[in-house]
């Protein structure tokens, strides 16, 4: 039998339904996952550590200053410890794959890196973002007054992330509202089947009461699964995946699963370095 893929999951920062998580993990016959919280994932994602793992799948909500988080190391400023950073900058040098769900694409706002290895556009308040100031994101469902919006996840194009789901599928779940700009930089795979306007959102949580009552956001972008690279690293973020209403579901289990082996293969490996030749 060939060898399992060797998954680190990163996890804290953010409720969720930890039973219906690892359940999803479990289903997947052929990975070996190790659940690791924050703040001792940043030990295990030391050089030397981390070596054993072929994939590290971020699923924690990390390094956003002055919500009194503990569990970082940040000490509530949203800088990264010393270590923590010197290892992800190391880590994106390894070539290993690295998945982004859900609410890590949240973390560390203010750490340019981590905003390139996501690629998301998500703002928790108004700021700059690739030199234009922007509004702070929108959300639906999660832990909002929004009820999760069921939505149809649309294939883009043909791609391993996407074996098996050529059809599209039909999940219930978060959402978030951002602009547009970040897709030149990333490879749509599926989009939301939504209207994306801010009737259809909630203000962005934390941002100040005087924002939160004055927000305004143009329509958004309805990219939800994009593949990236930075360095020598293939990424897939996903902006889906925050309930038992994705995990439990089969068809988002054969897309975490799609791209987990995708994010494992020397062909991810050789099409990250492609891509950041185009895409410097």
């Amino acid at each position: 039998m060939a060898d399992k893929i060797r998954v680190l999951v990163v996890s804290k920062g953010h409720a969720y339904n930890h039973d219906s998580f690892l359940a999803m993990l479990d289903s997947i016959e052929d990975i070996d996952a190790t659940l690791v919280q924050q703040p001792a994932a940043q030990v295990v994602l030391q050089p030397g550590s981390v070596d054993r793992y072929d994939v590290v799948f971020f699923y924690d909500m990390s390094g956003i200053p002055g919500v009194g988080l503990l569990h970082d190391g940040a000490n509530n400023t949203g800088v990264p410890p010393e270590g923590y950073r010197r290892a992800v900058e190391a880590l994106v040098t390894t070539g290993k794959g690295l998945l982004f769900v859900n609410h890590a694409t949240v973390s560390w706002p203010t750490w340019p890196l981590w905003r390139k290895m996501t690629g998301s556009s998500f703002m928790l308040s108004q700021g700059t973002l690739d030199g234009k100031v922007v509004p702070g994101s929108g959300y639906r469902g999660g832990h909002g007054p929004l009820p999760s919006a069921n939505i149809r996840l649309v294939p883009q194009r043909a791609h391993p992330v996407l074996e098996g789901l050529e059809g599209g599928f039909f999940l219930a779940d978060e959402l978030y509202l951002k602009t547009a700009d970040y897709e030149q930089r990333v490879l749509p795979l599926m989009r939301g089947d939504y209207r994306f306007v801010m009737e259809n959102f909630t203000p962005p949580p934390l941002a100040p009461a005087a924002e939160k009552e004055s927000w305004k956001h143009a329509p958004g972008s309805d990219l939800l699964v994009w593949a990236n690279a930075v360095h020598s690293c293939p990424v897939v973020t996903s902006d889906v995946g925050d309930s038992p209403l994705a995990y439990d579901s089969p068809d988002y289990r054969r897309l975490i699963h799609n791209a987990i082996r995708w994010l494992a293969s020397a062909d991810a490996r050789s099409w990250a370095r492609d891509w950041v030749k185009s895409h410097p």
